[in-house]
């Protein structure tokens, strides 16, 4: 017994004996199973989806976390709430084919109306862009409003400001926009195919349509400049100052041009009088010397 004993390793921390030689990397059956059970209390008991670090400093820092996660993703990839990853974290979902049975017992808060739809795809496709980016794009004028919603939501955030004149501010989205749309990352947005394929494309588009590549990287374009610890209000307000800057230069270029089309015309209206003035004497001399030739043969 003794020498039993002896032959026996021992766990560094706790000095037990392990029933294995110490030259075995993989851990017991039952202690996997444990360390399966801690994260799925963590993820259960989360208020929000854990990423692999905040999961990993539950464990020793040569834990292979991202094998536990996917051990326990199969564990659930049958049971009627599956373990997901959404904007690279992680947390538990109702199974997608059982969603309908969730419908009724969902409270829809709020609505979006067409523009804010059209604002949030085209902000998620081409980001980081401008309100009048969006303008272009969409061919109508986009509301504060409507962007108002969007910030309000979570989804889109003010990233900076474009190198332009006026300094447009530049939008992008969230990780939050990930998580609600159940998307890991932003290259997971659907393609060309799919959104054919969904009816939400025209199968007949012209020739060169392509779809953005979307990117919604932290770190700021060389065309972008940093906000400078602007709240959103005064974003707004700058920019709505931009937007007014921007429509009375068009209105000077337009009053300017017309004013020259006035000009221009003048000389014309004047060379136009004189002509009718002369086409009237020359009328008035040919009735009178008509006149005379009567009284004359009279």
């Amino acid at each position: 017994m003794e020498e039993d004993e002896e032959e026996r390793d021992e766990v560094p921390e706790l000095g037990l004996p392990l029933p294995f030689s110490s030259n075995v990397t993989s851990l017991p059956s039952a202690d996997r199973g444990e360390k399966l059970r801690i994260i799925e209390a963590l993820l259960f008991a989360a208020d929000e989806p854990l990423d692999e670090a905040e999961l990993g400093r539950h464990f020793g820092a040569d834990e292979d976390i991202p094998a536990l996660l996917e051990e326990l993703k199969g564990v659930y990839a049958s049971r009627g709430v599956n373990l997901v990853r959404v904007a690279g974290k992680w947390a538990f979902r109702t199974a997608d084919d059982l969603s309908y049975l969730l419908e009724r017992q969902t409270v829809e808060q709020r609505r979006l109306s067409r523009a804010a739809l059209e604002t949030l795809a085209i902000i998620a496709y081409h980001q980081p862009v401008t309100r009048a980016e969006i303008e272009e794009i969409r061919g109508v004028s986009t509301s504060k409003g409507t962007l108002d919603v969007l910030l309000e939501t979570g989804w889109i955030k003010l990233r900076g400001r474009r190198r332009a004149p006026g300094r447009p501010v530049t939008y992008g989205t969230t990780p939050y926009f990930l998580e609600h749309f159940g998307f890991d990352c932003i290259e997971d947005l659907p393609g060309l195919g799919e959104l054919k394929g969904a009816g939400l494309l025209d199968s007949n588009l012209p020739p060169g349509f392509a779809m953005p590549s979307p990117s919604d990287s932290a770190e700021l374009r060389e065309d972008e400049d940093p906000l400078e610890d602007e709240d959103e209000g005064e974003a707004f307000d700058d920019e709505e100052a931009g937007e007014e800057m921007r429509a009375e230069a068009e209105d000077d270029v337009s009053s300017e041009a017309e004013s020259h089309a006035e000009a221009d015309s003048e000389p014309e209206a004047e060379a136009e009088s004189e002509v009718d003035a002369q086409e009237s004497a020359q009328e008035s001399d040919a009735d009178d010397g008509a006149d005379a030739d009567e009284e004359a043969r009279g």
